[in-house]
């Protein structure tokens, strides 16, 4: 079931952000990039808790986190990830309405630069910092999603 006045419902695979999907999520680039290759995972349909999702969209999930962890390793050898379903931003609102979607962050020990753009990742080992952001312009977001295209 689809929800006009979701935010995630209106996600595309036309979208210029859009990066692979499954048969039952659609995988993004994230809208900033401090942590290189950070991307949302979004359930096809809409459900408000992950206690609400099929056995079906569960062992497809773990396709999905199977397919963007390789593609990342492969595209910019990224060395562990961390994966977050918090929701709480969809609690803010006066009617909360959440959608399932995960969100993973590449881990990296290491600078990686692309198209003059360096990314850093000082809290390697730990916590990741939720405060921390990079916007990345157009071109170089082009380039992390077709990198990580091709290693899906």
């Amino acid at each position: 079931m689809e929800n006009n006045e979701c935010k995630y419902c209106g996600f595309s695979a036309k979208d210029e952000n859009f990066i692979f999907e499954t048969p039952f999520w659609k995988v993004f680039l994230a809208p900033e990039q401090s942590y290189l290759g950070r991307s949302m995972i979004v359930l096809k349909r809409h459900a408000g808790s992950l206690s609400d999702l099929t056995v079906e969209e569960l062992v497809d999930f773990g396709g999905a986190v199977k397919k963007i962890e390789a593609a990342a390793k492969k595209a910019f050898h990224a060395i562990m990830f961390n994966w977050t379903c918090m929701m709480n931003d969809m609690y803010r609102a006066a009617k909360a309405d959440p959608h399932v979607h995960w969100h993973v962050r590449p881990r990296y020990n290491r600078a990686i630069e692309i198209s003059g753009t360096r990314f850093t990742d000082s809290e390697f080992g730990q916590h990741y910092n939720r405060d921390r952001m990079q916007e990345v312009p157009s071109d170089v977001r082009k380039e992390i999603i077709a990198k990580l295209r091709s290693g899906a």
